[in-house]
């Protein structure tokens, strides 16, 4: 594998912060090199100079997408940080009385977080109206999600009953896998969207906003144009979810915290 040196690594680093917010730490070196090294092997390129000038020339938007990819997708899991989804179904769900819920799954990944929600709503409300929207920077996570297959070993924080609902095991060569089934996915879609740039005109308002995960690669100018971004679409009194591991601290001040890691819009 050829050495990634500092001043390629810095390129690549400052190209991923402008497109994405992300600002990778100097311990992210040799995971970068890693996951692009299959890239140079395939053009048979020398050095990763010579990929990040490919990636650069308009002509390449595939590869440049696929670039993206590799260097934003983060591993996720079923009903990850369990207790987001013990307020859901207990302080939001069991009081809503509005005619449509509308949730957003700000970077929802590969789609188990949509997922998990999906199934916690398709057991609070019943027969009533509600959506999800997934979105993330990353066409490869969101092909992966709208498909809908996941291995078992995703399963480990999801209710047996639930699966057993709303899942359906793979058989034979499939046998290590499952599927979501109909009824929960044709309640969720999936849309690329980058949050470092204007929201859709039409994305529409929510009651509910996960954004877990996302922040903690941020710095604080960034969290804050992000955050303030996204709340615009969230409702007055809607909730707004970010992992236990991220602060919101001196970054918006139309939030109140309901809990840590729990906030609601004024």
């Amino acid at each position: 594998m050829p050495t990634m040196t500092e001043v390629e690594f810095n390129d690549f680093k400052a190209f991923i912060y402008q497109h994405a917010g992300i600002d990778l730490a100097p311990s992210k070196h040799v995971m970068v090199a890693s996951r692009l090294n299959k890239r140079l092997s395939y053009y048979q390129l020398a050095s990763y100079s010579e990929y990040f000038n490919l990636v650069m020339d308009p002509d390449n938007k595939d590869e440049f997408q696929l670039m993206v990819d590799l260097l934003t997708t983060n591993e996720t899991y079923f009903f990850r940080e369990p207790k987001h989804f013990e307020f859901l179904k207990q302080e939001i769900l069991k009081r809503w009385r509005g005619r449509e819920f509308r949730l957003w799954s700000a970077a929802s990944s590969s789609g188990e977080e949509a997922y998990s929600i999906a199934m916690i709503l398709a057991e609070s409300l019943a027969a009533k109206q509600w959506q999800i929207l997934g979105t993330d920077l990353s066409t490869k996570v969101l092909l992966k999600a709208q498909q809908a297959v996941y291995m078992t070993d995703r399963i480990e924080l999801l209710d047996q009953h639930l699966m057993q609902k709303y899942c359906l095991k793979g058989v034979r060569t499939q046998e290590n896998t499952f599927r979501i089934n109909e009824r929960i996915r044709q309640r969720v879609r999936f849309k690329q969207l980058n949050l470092m740039k204007p929201l859709p005109p039409k994305i529409g308002k929510f009651d509910v906003i996960f954004l877990r995960n996302v922040l903690i690669y941020f710095d604080n100018e960034t969290k804050k144009k992000v955050v303030e971004r996204i709340i615009s679409a969230l409702n007055p009194g809607g909730y707004f979810f970010i992992s236990h591991s991220e602060t919101l601290s001196r970054i918006t001040d139309k939030l109140d915290m309901v809990k840590p890691s729990i906030y609601m819009k004024r």
